[in-house]
């Protein structure tokens, strides 16, 4: 059984000597065992602590007074609130079985036990090798032979053959030095058996750490870090950081790294620092001048050991570049510039202006931006910047004038794109100023035409021949108006004349200010004014018409459809085309005073430009013309008749329709009566040939001559015979063969030369079938029965009293119309 084994949860016992250095092993106690889920370790004396493991370990140096000393271990799990505990024992090794190296652990033995002291080892350790680390023995030794072995990392596993064990006396050998950062501790498993291989005792485990050695130089994480602030920085403003990794045992001294600065290029002045534990580094100066150093190069130097004399040493290097900023403003390299200009002259560079920066080229801070503080109020200067030069480039946008002024003086100014950054206790302003005088020179000029714009008023209907005081052109050298010669370009109605010598304006129309549009609009005239060298400008001679009260208002529109009974009344409105002042209110009156005109219709005010016109309820339905008198407020008055139709309707354009439907009946109607009285004229001509003839041949006329009826009685020739039906409008075409009807009124027929017409008297026989075989047809071969004699022929009364109503109607319709 080996020395620190013991029944889970109960109690374990140790044999450490009497004095213990911190961070020793005492031993390694089964936690597994006494409760797996336990998340939760804790100790009960501050100079122990224990690995999840299960390997207690000295947290500061033990020195066993007495023989024995206690401590417990508790274990919780918190999910299932359960709590164990392990008592363990220290017991004072008191037999030493011998002392080997001042390097050397040593191995003490109690008695019916077999337990190794935690062993260490040195990292790359001088030897003697092999180097004898510690001696494990078993109980079993004193009564069996006994024969040990060990295996694991560094013995059948990588690196091999680092470690082996005597199989006799139980001694542990290293065989070669071992890099810590390579292998921090070997867990060797030792193995006690008897001659014939049965186990004396249970596998003991056997850690061997490997003490750190202080073989490790820090590196720095960049060979070369870079870094940039700028020149505006305040002091402690933060620059960059640097750091390094040592691959030494972590939180002991050989890793505790320490930063400094060991050379600075330029060297002076010293402007950064280091903080030596974070390696944060920070400006130490108020202010970074880039214009006179715009890049330093720092020896970074990193020490373990603390920075102590004899820790280890790397160096790196760092390069800050300061970034420019906007610290130094623009100035003029003068006071004073001067320019000169020809009056007159526009869109011209007089002058370009230099100036200095002593920031970084082609960037903001070097930019310069030019204004005009003073001086430029008329507009006349415009300054640019030349964005290849950094130059000022005054200009002259907008012509001079030398007989208002000699010379300019303009006060400029220049300031960078980018803000001005630097403190104002170190600059009261950011503006540098300058003076530019411009002086302008004479240019003999033509005339000047200034205002370009003159007014005169006409007023209207003036008389042809009335004199206005007219366009004004001058000599600018002179300030005269003398020796000036003037002429129309443009007059658009052709009303004015122009004096050639005065420039003053004659009427040659009269000026009717309503026909212009818009009305109120000015009457513009273009006038060329000319001096004796030909030289010559161009106004305009704005007229303004004054308005006479020469139009009477009118009423809009002049036909009115008033539906009866659903409209009682219909708005009427006028409209004067004069100004307002000679137009409404106007007074709406009915012009015929008539007893019926005045009893059938009544107006009434709607407002300054209507008035409302309504009918009495007795009204009958018909067109009717009313006169209506309108006056402006002035008495200016105008008449006109309304045709007013009065309907029987839901909505005026159901009227409309229906006027315009009956038109076109109407129309049928006439031209069918024109066309029937033509055919009873040519009937009566007929008939009057028919007696001639007959009374030669002794067949008289029967004396009732215009009650009777006029036919065809034969048609020799075949063809086709016109035909009346009934109502006398409509016609057929029978063949001579076919089954035949009286003729049409007042056809005549030939027969072998000789035209036969016969009458028919009164009502009472008719004309049947009218039909034979033969070509000549007798009215008496038609007589016999009353078959419907109205079907085939009309008495000239009828066709009297058929067409003359018809004919009346239309005639008086078309009018009405």
């Amino acid at each position: 059984v080996f020395s620190f084994a013991s029944e889970a949860c109960k109690t374990v016992t140790f044999h450490i000597p009497s004095k213990l250095e911190a961070d020793k092993i005492v031993g390694r106690v089964n936690l597994q065992e006494c409760l797996r889920s336990a998340d939760l370790i804790r100790l009960g004396d501050p100079d122990f602590r224990v690995l999840d493991d299960g390997s207690v370990y000295t947290a500061s140096t033990v020195v066993l007074s007495g023989e024995k000393r206690s401590f417990t271990i508790w274990l919780s799990d918190t999910k299932t609130q359960t709590q164990k505990e392990i008592k363990v024992f220290l017991e004072h090794q008191k037999k030493v079985l011998r002392k080997r190296h001042a390097k050397e652990a040593v191995l003490r033995r109690s008695k019916r036990r077999w337990a190794p002291i935690p062993c260490s080892m040195q990292e790359n350790s001088l030897g003697p090798f092999p180097l004898f680390l510690q001696q494990v023995q078993s109980d079993a030794a004193q009564n069996y032979t006994i024969f040990y072995s060990i295996s694991g990392h560094g013995v059948d596993q990588e690196p091999l053959n680092l470690f082996f064990i005597d199989r006799d006396t139980g001694n542990l050998y290293c065989t070669r030095p071992v890099d810590r950062e390579e292998y921090e501790v070997f867990d060797l498993i030792a193995y006690a058996s008897t001659a014939d291989g049965y186990s004396a005792d249970a596998p003991l485990p056997l850690p061997i750490r490997v003490e750190d050695e202080n073989d490790n130089h820090p590196i720095f994480t960049e060979a070369v870090y870079n870094f940039e602030v700028p020149e505006s920085s305040r002091l402690g403003t933060t620059v960059g950081v640097v750091s390094a990794t040592d691959k030494d045992e972590p939180d002991t001294m050989h890793t505790r790294l320490k930063y400094s600065i060991l050379e600075q290029t330029p060297k002076s002045p010293g402007l950064f620092s280091v903080h030596p534990s974070t390696g944060v580094i920070t400006t130490v100066a108020h202010y970074l001048d880039r214009e006179t150093v715009d890049k330093y190069s720092l020896i970074m130097k990193v020490q373990d050991m603390d920075g102590q004399v004899f820790g280890l040493i790397s160096t790196s290097t760092c390069i800050i570049t300061v970034k420019d900023s906007n610290d130094n403003a623009p100035t003029f390299k003068q006071n004073t510039y001067e320019a000169s200009v020809e009056e007159n002259a526009y869109n011209v560079d007089i002058l370009r202006i230099s100036v200095e920066d002593k920031d970084l080229i082609n960037t903001a801070n070097w930019r310069a931006n030019f204004t005009i503080l003073k001086g430029n109020e008329n507009g006349h200067f415009k300054i640019s910047t030349d964005k290849e030069t950094n130059e000022g480039v005054l200009r002259v946008v907008k012509p001079l004038n030398y007989e208002e002024n000699h010379q300019v003086i303009l006060e400029v100014g220049v300031s960078n794109e980018a803000p001005f950054t630097r403190d104002f206790t170190f600059r009261t302003t950011t503006m540098n100023r300058a003076l530019v005088t411009v002086h302008v020179r004479d240019q003999d000029e033509g005339p000047e035409c200034s205002p370009a714009a003159q007014y005169v008023r006409i007023q209207e209907n003036s008389a042809v021949g009335s004199k206005i005081n007219g366009y004004k052109a001058y000599d600018p050298e002179t300030r005269s108006t003398s020796g000036l010669r003037y002429k129309k370009l443009h007059d658009p109605k052709g009303w004015i004349t122009i004096d050639e010598m005065s420039g003053s304006i004659t009427t040659s129309k009269i000026l009717d200010r309503e026909v212009m549009t818009p009305q109120n609009e000015l009457y513009n005239i273009t006038v060329l004014a000319i001096d004796q060298d030909g030289r010559s400008c161009t106004g305009t001679l704005a007229v303004s018409i004054e308005d006479m009260n020469d139009n009477p208002p009118e009423i809009l529109p002049s036909d009115l459809t008033i539906c009866k009974p659903s409209m009682r009344y219909m708005d009427i409105s006028a409209v004067d085309p004069d100004e307002p002042v000679h137009g409404p209110p106007f007074y709406f009156s009915l012009a015929n005073t008539s007893p019926e005109m005045n009893r059938m219709w009544t107006l009434t005010k709607v407002n300054d430009t209507a008035a409302r016109l309504s009918y009495q309820k007795n009204a009958e339905f018909q067109e009717y013309s009313v006169p209506i008198t309108v006056k402006d407020r002035e008495g200016q008055s105008a008449t006109k008749t309304l045709r007013v139709n009065l309907c029987d309707c839901t909505h005026p354009s159901q009227c409309l329709a229906a006027r315009r439907s009956a038109g076109v009946i109407l129309g049928k109607w006439a031209i069918l009566a024109i066309l029937l009285g033509i055919a009873l004229l040519f009937s009566v001509l007929l008939t009057l040939v028919c007696g001639v003839v007959g009374a030669k041949k002794r067949k008289g006329f029967p004396e009732d001559l215009a009650q009777q009826n006029l036919i065809i009685s034969n048609t020799e020739a075949p063809g086709d015979d016109k035909v009346c039906s009934a109502n006398g409008f409509m016609t057929q075409t029978v063949n001579n063969s076919g089954q035949g009807f009286c003729g049409t009124m007042g056809s005549g027929v030939k027969n072998g030369g000789q035209e036969t017409i016969e009458m028919l008297k009164g009502g009472h026989q008719t004309l049947e079938s009218c039909r034979g075989t033969g070509h000549h047809h007798t009215l008496d071969s038609c007589r016999g029965g009353h078959v419907e004699t109205d079907n085939c022929r009309y008495t000239y009364s009828e066709w009297h009293n058929f067409t003359q109503p018809r004919l009346g109607e239309d005639s008086i319709r078309g009018h009405t119309g």
